[in-house]
């Protein structure tokens, strides 16, 4: 067996066996394969696809590639939740320490940003010191602790999926549905969680740009967590524009703090309470959907799930100053407003070309090697349903680099349409599975 054969194969859209797939995996992650192989079968797959057997046997490939987590010493049900991708996406951000402070623990691994899309881990090191390369021992201890803990991607967990997540940002091949439920659900199956909530997004912004695709995305992953004994909920979220109001690392980090304080944006509201109310009900605290969301209201409005934030941050060596005086982050050099040509009502907020201009503005990455501009992003003041004037502010853009600030402006600008009749607010959950 051979990676030209088994590249050939998929190139002619035929099935991979296991025997074929299991030989790939572990080769690619002993450095047996190089990195220009790996592309070429990955660059086969995003064009020609594979079947369900296929995606399962990737999957469970990937989650065997390392260790699998055994979080049996924590006490309490461990549900993860994890989203497929957006822009502007801190839902992680506000829900993980609201679950926490409900006594519901916490072990979560995150990503980095991928494509257009935000990360996570990249947003939390937007938080001076603190660290998300935790040992396992000291990862488990800290949710034992404090009931919660957030960290990146070791290396002896799904390592065959780190490879190839940073493989496909690289190559353009982010948005395949196989490559994406295997990459989702090696993670979560290897991370040691008894069940998952996924949040499926969905839109402009998404990986999965119809309601149809992602419904299938969300049962193709949902089929992978039953066959691993991991209960599945998934819910699927607006995106057809950002979340929130900020795009960038420390901007949307400073959001999250706000909305932990109750000052949240109605659509990352309804996401939270819905997806934090599965968590609960999976995690057996509550059968009830309503009533689980007023259980986390509570814990926003009483201020127990900030203080948990500041735990986290604190635990994990961050400097807690830095989110009890938001003012006190590292501002851009330029702040731009984006100034609107004409009056009406917000039809279109096209999310994906905000996230590839937070990109571009150095917010992400465009090789795998490169580094992040913690400061830069957007402020977006006006959304879809919004009324504008002509001369009004849209939003600001936040640059380090005044050339790039203002083309980022005219991309921004490009990514609204303005139109005279009234546009309803749009729907910002659209289905559970």
């Amino acid at each position: 067996m051979n990676i030209q054969t088994i590249i050939e194969k998929k190139r002619d859209k035929k099935e991979l066996n296991n025997e074929e797939i299991k030989y790939f995996v572990k080769e690619y992650v002993n450095g047996n394969i190089q990195d220009y192989h790996a592309a070429a079968l990955v660059m086969a797959i995003y064009l020609n696809g594979m079947t369900d057997k296929e995606t399962t046997i990737l999957t469970l490939e990937m989650a065997k590639s390392g260790e699998i987590l055994d979080l049996s010493k924590i006490r309490g049900t461990v549900v993860d939740k994890h989203s497929t991708g957006g822009v502007g996406d801190k839902i992680t951000l506000i829900l993980m320490p609201i679950i926490a402070s409900l006594g519901i623990p916490v072990a979560k691994m995150s990503g980095r940003g991928l494509g257009f899309t935000g990360g996570t881990i990249d947003k939390l090191e937007s938080i001076p010191g603190f660290k998300t390369d935790v040992a396992m021992k000291k990862f488990i201890a800290n949710v034992q602790n404090i009931g919660i803990s957030l960290i990146g991607q070791t290396a002896n967990l799904a390592p065959a999926d780190k490879k190839l997540y940073a493989l496909r940002d690289a190559i353009g091949c982010v948005e395949s549905m196989p490559l994406i439920a295997s990459s989702v659900m090696s993670k979560k199956i290897a991370a040691g969680a008894e069940k998952i909530v996924l949040d499926v997004t969905v839109g402009n912004g998404a990986f999965m740009k119809t309601e149809e695709d992602a419904i299938k995305l969300a049962n193709i992953m949902k089929n992978i967590g039953n066959l691993a004994n991991r209960e599945t909920v998934c819910v699927l979220t607006n995106m057809e524009e950002p979340v929130g109001y900020a795009v960038g690392n420390s901007l949307e980090v400073k959001e999250a703090v706000e909305a932990l304080k109750g000052n949240m944006q109605e659509d990352v509201k309804e996401i939270v309470l819905t997806i934090g109310s599965y968590i609960v009900k999976l995690a057996g605290i509550g059968n009830n959907i309503e009533e689980n969301k007023s259980m986390i209201l509570e814990n926003i409005s009483n201020g127990k799930a900030y203080k948990k934030f500041l735990e986290l941050v604190v635990n994990q060596g961050g400097d807690i100053t830095f989110i009890e005086d938001l003012e006190k982050f590292e501002k851009a050099k330029y702040i731009l407003p984006i100034i609107s040509d004409k009056s009406g009502y917000v039809k279109v907020l096209e999310a994906e070309r905000i996230g590839r201009e937070s990109v571009a503005l150095g917010a992400g990455r465009i090789r795998k090697e490169d580094s992040i501009d913690k400061s830069v992003g957007f402020i977006l003041n006006k959304k879809i349903g919004s009324k504008v004037e002509r001369g009004c502010i849209l939003g600001y853009v936040h640059a380090n680099d005044e050339e790039k600030g203002k083309l980022a402006i005219e991309e921004v600008k490009k990514a609204y349409e303005i139109v005279e009749e009234k546009v309803d607010m749009p729907k910002y959950i659209l289905e559970i599975i």
